[in-house]
């Protein structure tokens, strides 16, 4: 039950965001289950950039996940390490 497209997309019941619009994945940082909004498109974005070293690999996906997320600053090497072990084991790593 969704509300029409004039007043945006929400669950008519709730308020919310209707799960087949959720875009949030939970991954495991330091040691916490987190959600990563976008992270999907995040990994598909770096992926097509063929990058091979894990540094600049980690950069780019800290750089995609702080424009959608909200990224602690003294957690961001727990965060880049989180998300190249989750882009290592999406498919479109090689």
């Amino acid at each position: 039950m969704d509300s029409d497209d004039k007043e945006g997309y929400y669950c008519s019941i709730c308020g919310g965001i209707p799960p087949d619009k959720i875009k949030t994945k939970k991954i495991m940082i330091d040691d916490k289950e987190t959600g990563i909004d976008q992270l999907d498109w995040i990994i598909n974005e770096v992926a097509k950039l063929n990058l091979k070293d894990d540094d600049t690999i980690q950069d780019e996906l800290i750089k995609r996940t702080q424009q959608l997320n909200y990224v602690p600053s003294k957690k961001i090497k727990e965060y880049k390490f989180a998300l190249l072990k989750e882009y290592r084991k999406s498919k479109l790593y090689q």
